[in-house]
């Protein structure tokens, strides 16, 4: 076989440094972009901020009104931010107006005598909140090692399901322990705040709480013999049968159930160890002349300049000298060029979610409409992927509180007369129809979805179980309600 040459045509997307970069920056989110502009500063001689702040320019909107620009930024805990609602009619014509900067001038500190720095509280996990209880607690050398190894096992929900086997083993380079020894030093934890902490399982822990009550409280004894014996037909909420079971009358079951009801399931999960999670918006979303504009954070649009010093450089320069500086200020204009380019993607995406989602701004979660990445992408005439990205770790801020883009977007459902409803307002339907079921009378999922079919949605029984799972809520069985 002779070697040959052969020639070829073909097409391949080559990922030039400029668009390699472009998407890098696309997907960072707004904290992350910060970081990555603080290191390109610090690299690059060619980079440099402006000595006064640029006034950011009007937005087109999508719409041909133009948005004005914002000039402060808001900070606000994602899981308060998703959680806030208003009623349609509170949402008030002209009720963020971007341009005010009456925040910021509210909010400036005026000392010039002294500034302070603020401190972030030291987060405590559960287990150091237990060992710092084990510390004021009178013990023994050994039954302090016991109680270390011990809060060193216990969950973040608060129960040990660590073996006793495992806890020995843990410790037989310092002590010999035996299972009655582990137990005894387990008993005295668990009266540690949060009272039922350290125990196997559900009903022990309940039961602990309640020995913290006085025995003669009414409802007490009642109780106690309901979470020893009976947790399973408590959870079915069956209270006639535990009035049969427990030969008491049926009042006295209820005020049971009460005071089981104030016990804590999870007693860890008081102790948080985490610590909130702040976001800063990247987009805002105002009604304005009856209007929703969109306008971009001052941080989604950072100022950066080319040092015209270092660039007057680089005719004089020697020859190694001035092939470092141009290529330091192609690295500049490329940064520059790639953020207008990320700033007008995510203003471009998110005017299209607002124009997409107007009701859900005027109307709340059950106005939510259908939408996929390709509407999007299709609205603005760029790829799926693109939108992808620009919907990850990007905030819009709105009069209903603050979300990720990617909050907006959700498959739709088709109702009666040819349209369609997304999930998440099938899914704040379902939490108002159970929010308002009847007490001690859970709907099941079959009846959530007949009740939602004669709304004119069609939804099948497992899509409600789905969405109902999603939000975290019990099955019907489950759902127990006090009268």
């Amino acid at each position: 076989m002779k070697p040959a040459l052969n020639l070829r045509l073909h097409q391949q997307l080559a990922l030039t440094p400029q668009l390699q970069q472009a998407i890098r920056l696309l997907q960072l989110s707004s904290v992350e972009l910060e970081m990555e502009l603080r290191e390109a500063l610090e690299s690059n001689p060619l980079l440099e901020l402006p000595d006064e702040p640029a006034e950011p320019a009007p937005a087109e909107a999508s719409n041909g009104a133009e948005a004005a620009p914002v000039e402060f930024e808001t900070r606000t805990t994602s899981d308060e931010a998703t959680n806030a609602e208003a009623e349609s009619r509170d949402v008030e014509e002209d009720r963020f107006d971007p341009a005010d900067t009456s925040f910021e001038a509210a909010t400036r500190n005026t000392s010039s005598d002294e500034e302070f720095e603020p401190q972030e509280p030291e987060q405590q996990d559960l287990r150091d909140h237990l060992l710092w209880q084990l510390n004021l607690t009178p013990m023994s050398a050994r039954d302090q090692a016991i109680a270390v190894a011990i809060i060193e096992a216990v969950d973040d929900d608060g129960y040990l399901h660590e073996p006793v086997e495992a806890i020995q083993q843990g410790l037989a380079g310092i002590y010999a322990v035996d299972a009655d020894e582990i137990e005894a030093v387990r008993h005295r934890i668990q009266r540690f705040d949060p009272l039922g902490v350290a125990s196997r399982n559900l009903r022990e822990c309940l039961l602990v709480q309640l020995d913290a009550f006085d025995a003669e409280m009414e409802g007490v004894a009642i109780a106690r013999a309901i979470v020893a014996d009976h947790l399973e037909v408590l959870a079915k909420n069956d209270r006639a049968r535990l009035s049969r079971s427990l030969k008491v009358a049926s009042d006295q079951v209820d005020i049971a159930v009460h005071l089981i009801r104030t016990l804590d399931p999870k007693p860890g999960s008081s102790v948080s160890s985490a610590a909130p999670e702040y976001v800063a918006p990247d987009a805002y979303a105002f009604r304005q002349h009856g209007q929703w504009q969109v306008s971009l954070a001052p941080g989604c649009q950072p100022q950066l300049v080319i040092n015209r010093h270092y660039e007057s450089l680089i005719a004089r320069a020697q020859r190694d000298d001035a092939s470092y500086l141009r290529g330091q200020l192609q690295e500049a204009r490329w940064l520059i060029k790639s953020l207008k380019t990320r700033a007008d993607t995510i203003l471009k995406v998110a005017q299209a979610i607002v124009q997409a989602q107007s009701a859900f701004l005027d109307f709340g979660p059950e106005a939510m409409k259908p939408l996929v990445l390709k509407d999007v992408a299709e609205e603005i005439g760029m790829h799926e992927s693109t939108v992808s990205r620009v919907t990850t770790r990007k905030f819009l801020y709105t009069p209903r509180g603050t979300f990720e883009f990617k909050h907006f977007f959700s498959s739709g459902v088709s109702t009666v007369d040819g349209g369609s409803a997304s999930a998440t307002a099938i899914q704040a339907m379902i939490r108002k129809l159970i929010d308002a079921e009847p007490s001690g009378k859970p709907l099941s999922d079959q009846g959530l979805a007949e009740e939602l079919n004669r709304r004119g949605i069609n939804v099948a029984r497992r899509t409600v179980a789905k969405y109902r799972e999603a939000m975290n809520i019990a099955a019907s069985n489950e759902r127990c309600r006090i009268s």
